[in-house]
């Protein structure tokens, strides 16, 4: 098995533990019983110590477990939408990898599309297709998505 592998089923088991109600009721356990033998040591500097050490060490493991997990679930979600939008007729594949796309372009694209929601509501106001949401179809003028420059 490849580090790469092994790490990426380590990291997700950790992930999926360390969401667990059974590892917070652990951890929970560990502060309660750290807490109560704070005067058996005397509220010391090596008691503190103890717990601070502990909890940094697992915090730091815990960052970059929680990251790759993420950053896995979301590469799989992003893929999964890319799917769906090159799959239906009607989408727009500009929005295929618009991740990739710097804040610039995507505040054009975001603008244009909150055009197209203004005039749905407007239309919807107006009596037509209360019940049904309005097709973009319908509305698409000059305002539909276009490549970003």
């Amino acid at each position: 098995m490849s580090i790469r592998k092994l790490f990426n089923t380590l990291a997700k088991k950790a992930s999926t533990a360390a969401g667990s109600p059974w590892v917070f009721a652990g951890a929970l356990g560990i502060v309660i019983v750290w807490g109560i033998s704070g005067p058996i040591f005397g509220f010391n500097d090596t008691w503190q110590l103890v717990i601070n050490t502990g909890t940094t060490i697992i915090t730091f493991l815990m960052v970059f477990l929680i990251q790759h997990t993420q950053n896995s679930d979301t590469a799989a979600l992003h893929l999964k939408l890319d799917e769906l939008i090159r799959a239906t007729h009607a989408a727009d594949n500009l929005l295929l990898n618009m991740e990739e796309l710097d804040e610039k372009q995507l505040e054009r694209i975001r603008q244009r599309y909150e055009a197209l929601a203004t005039k749905a509501r407007d239309r919807n106001s107006r009596g037509r297709g209360i019940a049904s949401p309005c097709r973009d179809d319908e509305l698409e003028t000059d305002d539909a998505p276009r490549q970003p420059d």
